[in-house]
């Protein structure tokens, strides 16, 4: 039976499974992302983690066929490296990952993605329907997507196509991106942006409301609640923040036409009908040609790593009928 290994690198944390032919996990290994001292401790860390996880598999590494990782960016895929990583420390500055994760493993079989890409590999295998067009949306801290057209996995040049979340979605530039542009869609509706858009909205109309705007502690997540609990300001945040949601959906439904759209990410999983209802409701309204089945991720927390697992026994695709 061929054996299989993903990993999901991301600014926190590391996650390595090994998983068999039919891509069920099998065992699983998690550690914090090291912020230092260099890139070198980081490609370690993924290292050790895949040892942990092969170890609880009971399987030696060399029998791994093949990895997929899912990670963040921005990607060098000729050097199969992460470089100079934004969401990571100044000093780590180069994140080598092919070339060693195939040491360990002997094999060349190595897929690297940025992680919206292997989320979007991962919702197409383990999906019913195993679509050919369909989009995977993360809206968390920040936006972005994966992209699969024709049954065509989307990567770019240098692996980093998908950064959706610096579409402009408002060309009068209201709120900056933390990219230093003005109007980009992230800068509304991530998980770091959204209270901090409240609080300009407030700065430009300072309506009575329960949210603590001054606290220190205000969140996105103070939103949302203030909403549930009936504060009419904390309503219209939201609102606006679906106005530029269902802009972008429909700018990228009408550039790749997907059947289907997953959406996860924190800023989703955790407020699902306040993302996902207006979205529905609304883009019929705006969408040229077909209008997808938008959906809640099926894979949770485990899109990225899941995805890179379906990476690696699909040689990148997410198509089942390429499992080798």
């Amino acid at each position: 039976m061929a054996t299989y290994a993903g990993v999901d690198l991301g600014a926190t944390n590391i996650r390595a499974v090994v998983g068999d032919e039919t891509g069920r996990v099998v065992a699983s290994r998690r550690t914090g992302t090291p912020q230092g001292p260099n890139g070198i401790t980081v490609t370690e860390a993924v290292l050790d983690a895949l040892r942990g996880a092969a170890d609880e598999a009971d399987v030696d590494p060399t029998r791994i066929a093949a990895v997929g990782i899912g990670s963040i960016g921005p990607l060098d895929l000729a050097e199969g490296a992460i470089d100079n990583p934004a969401n990571l420390p100044d000093t780590i500055d180069r994140i080598p990952l092919t070339g060693p994760v195939g040491e360990l493993v002997d094999s060349d079989e190595i897929y690297l993605h940025n992680d919206t890409t292997a989320g979007v590999i991962g919702e197409r295998f383990y999906s019913d329907r195993n679509p050919d067009d369909m989009i995977y949306l993360t809206i968390s801290s920040g936006i972005g997507a994966g992209v699969c057209v024709d049954g065509n996995v989307i990567g770019g040049w240098d692996g980093n196509a998908g950064e959706v979340g610096h579409m402009t979605v408002d060309p009068n530039g209201f709120m900056t991106c933390g990219c230093g542009v003005d109007g980009h869609w992230e800068a509304y509706c991530s998980g770091n942006n959204i209270f901090r858009y409240a609080q300009r909205l407030h700065d430009e109309d300072p309506v009575d409301t329960s949210m603590p705007m001054e606290s220190a502690d205000f969140s996105s997540a103070d939103v949302f609640a203030h909403a549930e609990e009936g504060d009419e300001f904390a309503e219209h945040v939201l609102d606006q923040m679906s106005r530029w949601n269902v802009i972008a959906v429909a700018n990228m439904t009408d550039s790749y036409a997907p059947l289907v759209i997953y959406v996860g990410g924190a800023v989703t999983l955790n407020n699902p009908d306040r993302v996902l209802d207006p979205l529905r409701e609304r883009l019929d309204d705006v969408v040229f040609g077909n209008v997808p089945d938008v959906q809640l991720t099926t894979l949770g927390d485990d899109v990225v790593v899941k995805g890179a697992l379906a990476s690696a026994m699909t040689g990148g695709t997410g198509d089942r009928s390429r499992v080798r």
